[in-house]
């Protein structure tokens, strides 16, 4: 970093960092998550700020014979990224087997080094990344979404004891399904039982949903209920 960065130095490094901040946010905006383009820009501003702060500050040198202490600069970006730490640390949410946010934190914490990147005045550095984390957010989105990965579902079977559900696992097996059984549980009515089952299958995300499957627990069984177990964010 430069000792005494000019004002023109100063304003190359916010306008880029405003500019690596809408690049990035501009794909979270566009998918509907919350680290959307405004807040990917206003964390890039602010860890370019502590850095330019830290920069201005670096010429200053020794202490006055009546200090007992002397500033070190750098914690001002290392309590940066602490913070940022925090906010994406409350940014992610887990529910049981559950996990989203976790691309939101990565996104702000990658953010957060842009910023301090181009506050420190590491132009080409900081492009880099830039275009690596646009690169991996937008570009390898496509690739992510034709990776086959595993599909879960919660499925209930209303069962009376004299109609038990015949081996669901041996017969969803042929059709690419796995089921596992959750519970037994007493009806609203005494004459009848639901029996849970969790389904799991691998396809790729952009793959049709479980059509066959749905026809075939329709043929066979009376379902009370189909419900897929959403993803975590990507």
């Amino acid at each position: 970093m430069p000792l005494n960065p000019t004002w023109d130095d100063i304003v190359v490094r916010l306008l880029l960092t405003v500019v690596a901040g809408a690049i990035i946010g501009l794909d979270r905006e566009a998918s509907g998550h919350a680290a959307g383009f405004r807040t990917t820009i206003l964390v890039g501003l602010a860890a370019c700020t502590a850095m330019i702060q830290a920069n201005l500050l670096l010429s200053t040198v020794g202490k006055s014979p009546d200090s007992f202490g002397n500033m070190d600069v750098l914690r001002f970006p290392l309590g940066i990224l602490t913070g940022v730490g925090f906010i994406g640390g409350g940014a992610i949410f887990k529910r049981g087997d559950l996990v989203t946010g976790v691309t939101t934190a990565a996104t702000l914490w990658v953010m957060t080094a842009i910023g301090l990147a181009f506050g420190g005045g590491q132009i080409a550095l900081a492009s880099i990344v830039t275009a690596m984390a646009f690169l991996t957010l937008w570009a390898l989105k496509w690739l992510d979404a034709h990776i086959p990965r595993e599909h879960r579902a919660i499925l209930s079977i209303i069962s009376t004891p004299n109609d038990p559900p015949s081996d669901l696992e041996s017969r969803i097996r042929p059709l690419g399904y796995r089921a596992r059984f959750v519970k037994k549980a007493q009806g609203a009515e005494n004459n009848h039982f639901i029996v849970s089952y969790e389904i799991r299958w691998r396809r790729p995300k952009i793959a049709d949903p479980p059509t066959d499957l749905l026809e075939f627990l329709e043929n066979n069984y009376s379902v009370d209920m189909f419900d897929t177990i959403r993803e975590s964010d990507p």
